[in-house]
């Protein structure tokens, strides 16, 4: 892998990465056909490349700017029929200054894989939503199509959304936010049966950057799902 990236003596306005990959791994995956989980072997060759676009001021602490990220993967498997496909995704953000101290802060993703079927695809290599990354509220990896014992199975698409309202008095910080997204089946992400999520988080800025404490509730509860998830970690969540 070759990368050109921000640090956080440098932040730079353009950064990218590309590079080769081989993965090989053995995946317990739901096989719908038999009606029972297996376990299967994949072999994966990938060229990994992705470009951002960063006009932010702060890596960990953006206040004002946009980022956006283009992220695209030509993969093939190498272990029996040849079966090339590509996963893309578009990130993006933006950080607008209300006043001195409080920011309003929003995030979307879209994501899609093509040319496979979903079933063909390593469980490792699919999207997933759900997690303090994702829609919090709701369990790491929990958001999208399930399998008839209710684990997850991933999907070939996948569409976020997130809006903060940071508000900031001295070294502290609360940050009320709403989350939506999903996975989808699909090759192409849909914009409906999206899944809600809504919490508020705690700030506490330091030279390095803020730890966040993020508690947030899914407010549309499907049977497993927890009715609190705590989220720590350092940094904004976008």
């Amino acid at each position: 892998r070759v990368s050109y990236d921000s640090t956080p003596i440098w932040q730079k306005r353009i950064t990218y990465a590309y590079g080769f990959e081989l993965t090989g791994t053995n995946e317990s995956v739901y096989n719908f056909n038999a009606g029972k989980r297996d376990r299967g072997s994949y072999f994966i060759a990938a060229l990994p490349l992705n470009i951002q676009w960063d006009t932010s001021d702060d890596l960990l602490n953006p206040t004002k700017g946009y980022r956006l990220k283009l992220t695209l993967s030509p993969e093939t498997s190498v272990r029996g029929p040849i079966r090339p496909y590509a996963r893309t995704q578009i990130d993006a953000s933006v950080y607008y200054p209300v006043t001195s101290n409080i920011v309003i802060a929003g995030r979307g993703r879209v994501g899609s894989i093509l040319g496979i079927a979903r079933d063909d695809l390593a469980p490792s290599r699919r999207y997933y939503g759900g997690g303090g990354g994702s829609v919090r509220g709701y369990g790491y990896q929990r958001l999208g199509p399930f399998d008839p014992n209710g684990d997850p199975v991933g999907g070939r698409s996948v569409n976020e959304f997130a809006l903060e309202a940071r508000y900031r008095f001295g070294n502290y910080g609360i940050v009320p936010f709403i989350d939506a997204g999903n996975s989808y089946a699909s090759s192409m992400p849909k914009f409906t049966d999206w899944k809600f999520g809504a919490g508020i988080g705690g700030r506490f800025y330091t030279n390095f950057g803020p730890i966040r404490v993020d508690v947030a509730t899914p407010l549309n509860k499907r049977k497993g799902d927890s009715r609190i998830a705590l989220y720590i970690s350092i940094g904004q969540a976008f």
